[in-house]
């Protein structure tokens, strides 16, 4: 703590803290003590380490119960829109992803998702529907259509890892993609899946995704808990 800095030093103990939590240095479920023993133990007063507490409460990165105390929760992903995936986002975020895949199978191509691959409706496509899944806790449902022959998609293998790190072992250079991200309320099936309450505000993101060669490998129809995560934009001034 910097006690000459003009940063009030309540803001750079949420700043600590929220790095910490987001780090993984201060795990889920931790419990951060009363606010007289955090006092005690950083030399601080109890008013600082109060209004620092309850910014970190007010972004749901610590929850207040009674008869427990102040207890660490999970952070909310922010995560930046490029051509990545989620499962390397979680991980370089220290955020132990894993993948229980829902459904991976052969269906028909609809109207959306033929137009999306450029193949023929009700032609043969691979679906692959995935939750996602970090610290043990449901994050996303991710619903992708790929062309058929484009890589082996066996379930043991999309469970125990990202589906563009197995397009990149299988030679497949990502190029570019387009994307839109909208929102909608959590259906019944959604609201099961994602540990959510019926009707509670989701996130939209599709995307079609090119290879190097202009090639569609992947049309994506996701959903995440807004409670938990978050798309982060980049804006320039137009000269």
């Amino acid at each position: 703590m910097d006690r000459n800095s003009p940063v009030p030093l309540y803001f750079q103990l949420s700043q600590q803290l929220e790095a910490a939590i987001e780090k993984g240095r201060i795990a889920p479920g931790s419990l951060l003590g009363n606010e007289i023993e955090l006092a005690g133990r950083l030399g601080l007063s109890r008013p600082t380490v109060r209004q620092a507490i309850q910014s970190l409460v007010d972004k749901g990165l610590l929850v207040r119960r009674r008869g427990v105390g102040t207890q660490v929760v999970h952070s909310q992903v922010k995560r930046p829109l490029e051509l990545s995936s989620l499962y390397d986002d979680l991980e370089a975020a220290g955020q132990r992803p894993a993948t229980r895949v829902l459904r991976n199978t052969v269906e028909p191509a609809t109207a959306e998702v033929a137009a999306a691959l450029g193949v023929a409706e009700g032609s043969d496509v691979h679906l692959v529907e995935r939750l996602r899944l970090a610290h043990n806790e449901p994050m996303a449902r991710l619903r992708n259509h790929l062309p058929m022959g484009l890589l082996p998609l066996d379930t043991e293998h999309l469970e125990a890892t990202g589906l563009y790190r197995m397009m990149r072992s299988a030679g497949i250079t990502l190029h570019s993609a387009r994307q839109s991200v909208g929102a909608c309320a959590a259906g019944p099936q959604e609201a099961r899946q994602l540990a959510e309450a019926e009707g509670a505000p989701l996130l939209t993101m599709q995307r079609t995704t090119f290879d190097d060669t202009g090639r569609t490998v992947e049309f994506g129809s996701h959903l995440y808990r807004a409670s938990r995560y978050a798309f982060e934009f980049q804006l320039l001034v137009r000269p």
